[in-house]
């Protein structure tokens, strides 16, 4: 982050900052290339390269480097986009005040759903939102990890709710804000729960067992677990969807796994039976946004309701042993 202003610092000193230069530089990395930007504003290519290399020397620093065809934001580049985004975000708010919009206007939050997420838990983590934030007009999308962190990318998204932090060479301005942690508890129809509900996790061996698709984060962790506890369960059937996985767990196909944070939830919703909890698997949970600091209102109240409720009877210092 830039260094602060020494005290006593004249401002005419520091000189003015040129926001169209500032706009042609927060649309560019918005839109990813001078092309795109360049339809969006109606301008010509020179006149944004132009335009940001003249940013570029107010600030005595690169903004972009080339990446083969691509541009990519250095560090100096990123640090300047946050900036760029609350700035540009209040002028927007400016407008909409003083073109007369109500003040109690809903705020709107954008949430992408990251489609390994147990639904059970989603629900848990978004119904909060609506009491802490009575105005907030909700809208989710659901799609793979990586689909999601495209259009954060692209400010389609205000933030991810994903099982796994989001990284890599592309990602660099995103901000992965852990929500909580949990064990993984079994379940099985009440049927099926008279064979294998006893002596467990022993009880789990030769059972037949509903997974999450491979190369899934928790599919990884059971697979470990079941190796470090010479289990060998029967996999009856591998699930993108953990909903339908549930709803056939109901049915006695198979024994489930889901986060111990929701497993009364989960009882209650299928009419299922526990079978027992793997406190030694943790499934992490997160928040993923744009912002290094939360300012969104609906996502500081998914993360406050996450930290100090959902997760803290069932997080590694305090689950319930209900």
């Amino acid at each position: 982050m830039p260094e602060p202003i020494a005290a006593g610092k004249a401002i005419e000193n520091i000189g003015w900052l040129n926001y169209h230069h500032l706009l042609y530089f927060w649309t560019v990395a918005r839109e990813g290339s001078v092309v795109a930007a360049g339809k969006k504003l109606r301008l010509s290519h020179s006149t944004l390269a132009i335009q940001i290399r003249q940013l570029e020397n107010r600030f005595k620093e690169k903004l972009f480097e080339r990446s083969g065809r691509n541009l990519r934001l250095t560090r100096t580049g990123r640090t300047v986009l946050v900036y760029a985004d609350q700035i540009f975000g209040l002028g927007n708010e400016l407008l909409e005040v003083m073109c007369g919009r109500p003040g109690d206007e809903p705020v709107r939050l954008v949430v992408g759903i990251a489609d390994v997420m147990p639904k059970t838990l989603v629900s848990k983590l978004l119904l909060p939102v609506g009491k802490l934030v009575p105005s907030i007009s909700l809208l989710c999308r659901e799609g793979s990890p990586a689909g999601l962190a495209e259009m954060l990318l692209h400010h389609d998204l205000d933030a991810i709710l994903s099982d796994a932090p989001i990284s890599g060479e592309g990602f660099r301005r995103v901000f992965s804000h852990l929500l909580g942690q949990c064990g993984v508890s079994f379940f099985a129809s009440r049927a099926l729960a008279q064979t294998y509900g006893g002596d467990f996790p022993a009880s789990l061996h030769d059972a037949p067992m509903l997974l999450p698709c491979a190369g899934t984060t928790l599919r990884s962790a059971l697979e470990r677990w079941f190796h470090a506890k010479g289990i060998r369960p029967r996999i009856v059937a591998e699930f993108e969807d953990s909903a339908l996985m549930k709803a056939l767990g109901q049915d006695s196909l198979g024994v489930f796994a889901s986060p111990s944070a929701v497993e009364d939830a989960v009882s209650r919703q299928y009419d299922v039976s526990i079978l027992g909890r793997a406190d030694e698997i943790q499934e992490h949970f997160y928040a993923i946004s744009l912002e290094r600091r939360i300012t969104h209102p609906g996502i500081a109240a998914i993360c406050s309701s996450a930290r100090t409720d959902l997760f803290l009877k069932h997080g590694p210092q305090g689950r319930s042993n209900k």
